[in-house]
């Protein structure tokens, strides 16, 4: 028992020199989790160390990210590639040890944590997908997919909506391999939560469906070791422990205070604290007694090896699971994919339909989804409004666990947050729709996931005042322009069907980062496309249609607006004036193209442009300048019929020429 006690305050005194040598950081919980974090590490997880993405690994999730020194402490102790040095370098300029820990970084961090309630929210997602994954392709004898979701979260977590969101999720889903760890230790930033956080934890999970195990000492390792061990056992339920722990554990002076939580504890405090634990080292100093206790590499590289000769006997067995699985976890499309747009591009160029690009997703969907069994679709009770249920959607069935598509309720940040969690665990390409007006809700989630290079495609319709009488709390206004301004999202606004499958097909390839579409909910014209014109659609913008001579004036135009654009520079020519239209659908795609092709579709030396969104105007002015002018909106709509408000709102062809005439000098 010593031994173990000696390992935990490894993770303290890690915690403590780290923090106090980067001058910032969280001690608290750190301290306060590292007997729970050295029960789970050292006996009950399962992971390898030297092959950090190894699939059939436990997933690990600190929801409390701010306690990320736990994290690194434990994957340093562990075996993984994460030096001394590293742990020395803590919250430093291109660190492997950043504040909050990011995937792309450090080796061994499964998720990308800090926004409090996103981490248990997107382990609900790992775990959903753990359990499909394994009703898809185990069979009697040959488990290979048969892993557990592992969660650290806090009170903070807790008090956040997202979390019960999920959780609720998670308790209808059953996800039984999902069992999280609570940090109670009833302190958050403030202080003690005794004013704002009164709630009974245990009825509240209980009332959603988990087992709870209750009134566990956090830092007595026998009592966390039966806990885990009965944790696993129950085999129809999620399972939350709750593990009663003092914050900044050790501490003489600031134990069960909040002045430990954020901020360093200082030098004189922390030799203080390592007195009071019997810790006798140096700064930095890890007695390799304790290095050999916490070493997993052998442990982990046994069990990915006994799993690679289980999969070998699995593909034996099952030549053509195998096959499909080893596919799925690699990422790769298969043949039929191509072909299935390949087909869709050539029935679309002989023939469109004018109607919603909402509908047009849905057709998109209709046409490729069966080709890409790994397309894992929803919607947060807007199905029937956002197209996101295709003609081979499959409801989750609750009792086979069988289905393709997902019904979440009226959960988008939860939603959000399990795409996350199902794309981070490989397998699936998810998908999610709502209305672009609620992107809002589930706009962190889509940050997190463009911070994390987490693939997911998000369908926003209804994107604009055409929602209509429904009104300004259901136009969106700012949205479209809120999400191109986050790094890393791509936001695309197609015009018709040809640009929503060249949408669609961006999204499901974009393998770094999420897509949002953002979708009409009234019918648009059919513009006309060749075959040509399709790769240039696929750089974000293109000529749709052109001048005979050097432009005069250039009309910029996305989604809806594009067929106003068109007919305003068909009467334009009519009166003899050069006029270029440029569809822009997707601007964040087309500023990544070269200096030639932006120059091709807007040159410099042409400065007479119209940009038309019925969105937020100030975005336009990067491609207008100040020379130009814009059609946008800078007010909330107002509850009319769709075509009054375009027109009030200046998006009729009258106002088009009447700017151009200005421009034109007319």
């Amino acid at each position: 028992m010593e031994l173990r006690k000696e390992c935990a305050n490894a993770i303290r005194a890690l915690t403590m020199d780290a923090i106090d040598k980067s001058k910032s950081g969280h001690p608290g919980a750190p301290m306060g989790m590292a007997n729970m974090a050295e029960a789970l590490w050292r006996f009950a997880y399962k992971h390898n160390p030297k092959n950090p993405r190894w699939f059939n690994r436990d997933r690990f999730v600190l929801s409390n990210g701010h306690a990320s020194m736990l994290l690194y402490s434990l994957l340093h102790l562990t075996g993984y590639d994460l030096s001394m040095d590293d742990i020395k370098n803590f919250r430093q300029l291109h660190s492997k040890t950043p504040g909050h820990p990011e995937i792309e970084r450090t080796a061994g961090v499964d998720i990308g944590t800090g926004p409090l309630g996103q981490g248990i929210a997107t382990a609900v997602g790992m775990a959903l997908a753990e359990k499909l994954l394994a009703k898809k392709f185990n069979r009697e004898n040959h488990a290979v997919i048969d892993h557990k979701t592992w969660v650290f979260l806090g009170d903070g977590c807790l008090m956040e909506g997202v979390a019960q969101e999920a959780i609720s999720l998670a308790g209808t889903w059953k996800l039984n391999k999902l069992i999280a760890l609570y940090d109670s230790n009833a302190i958050s930033i403030d202080g003690d939560i005794k004013n704002w956080f009164t709630e009974d934890v245990a009825k509240r999970f209980e009332a959603s469906n988990w087992h709870v195990i209750k009134d566990i000492d956090g830092h007595n390792p026998e009592e966390l070791d039966k806990a885990l061990a009965a944790a696993q056992t129950v085999s129809d339920k999620p399972v939350l422990i709750i593990c009663k722990t003092v914050i900044g554990y050790g501490s003489p002076h600031k134990a069960g205070k909040s002045s430990c939580h954020g901020s360093p504890m200082g030098a004189e405090e922390n030799e203080a604290t390592k007195q009071a634990l019997g810790w006798k080292y140096a700064p930095f100093e890890i007695p390799q007694h304790l290095y050999g206790a916490w070493n997993c590499v052998e442990k982990g590289k046994k069990a990915n090896d006994e799993w690679d000769k289980a999969f070998q006997e699995y593909a034996k067995a099952y030549p053509e699971l195998a096959k499909e699985l080893s596919r799925r976890i690699k990422g790769e499309f298969p043949p039929e994919y191509s072909e299935a747009f390949e087909k869709l591009f050539t029935d679309l160029l002989n023939a469109q339909e004018d109607i919603a690009t909402r509908v047009a997703g849905k057709k998109v969907l209709d046409a490729i989804a069966q080709s890409l069994p790994e397309l894992l679709g929803g919607s947060a009770d807007l199905t029937g409004s956002v197209g996101t249920l295709h003609a081979n959607s499959k409801d989750l069935d609750l009792e086979s666990f069988e289905g393709n598509y997902i019904h979440y309720g009226v959960r988008e940040f939860a939603m959000s947050t399990v795409m996350n969690g199902l794309s981070l665990h490989g397998g699936f390409i998810p998908y999610g729709g709502t209305f672009l007006v609620f992107s809002d809700y589930a706009k962190n989630a889509i940050r997190l996931a463009a911070l994390s290079k987490i693939r997911g495609i998000w369908v926003l319709t209804h994107d604009s005042i055409g929602v209509g009488e429904d009104g300004p709390t259901h136009q969106p206004i700012e949205h479209v322009s809120a999400l191109r301004l986050t790094p890393n999202v791509d936001v695309w606004r197609p015009c018709d069907t040809i640009e929503s499958a060249v949408a669609w097909k961006a999204g499901i390839e974009k393998k770094d980062g999420p897509t949002c579409l953002a979708m009409s909910r009234q019918n648009l014209k059919a513009q006309a496309h060749t075959k040509a014109q399709l790769a240039d659609i696929a750089k974000g913008a293109y000529i749709l249609s052109d001048s005979e001579k050097t432009p005069e004036i250039i009309l910029i135009a996305t989604g809806s607006e594009v067929g106003l654009a068109v007919e305003g520079a068909k009467a334009l020519k009519d009166q003899g004036k050069q006029v270029r239209v440029v569809s822009m659908p997707c601007a964040d795609v087309f500023d990544r193209q070269d200096g030639a092709y932006k120059e091709k579709i807007l040159p410099k030396a042409i400065r007479k442009r119209i940009a038309l969104e019925a969105g937020s105007a100030d975005f336009w002015y990067k491609y207008v300048g100040l020379d130009g002018k814009i059609i946008g909106m800078t007010s909330f709509g107002e509850s009319a019929p769709a075509n009054q408000l375009f027109a009030y709102y200046g998006f009729g062809l009258d106002n088009l020429l009447a700017k151009a005439k200005e421009l034109l000098g007319e």
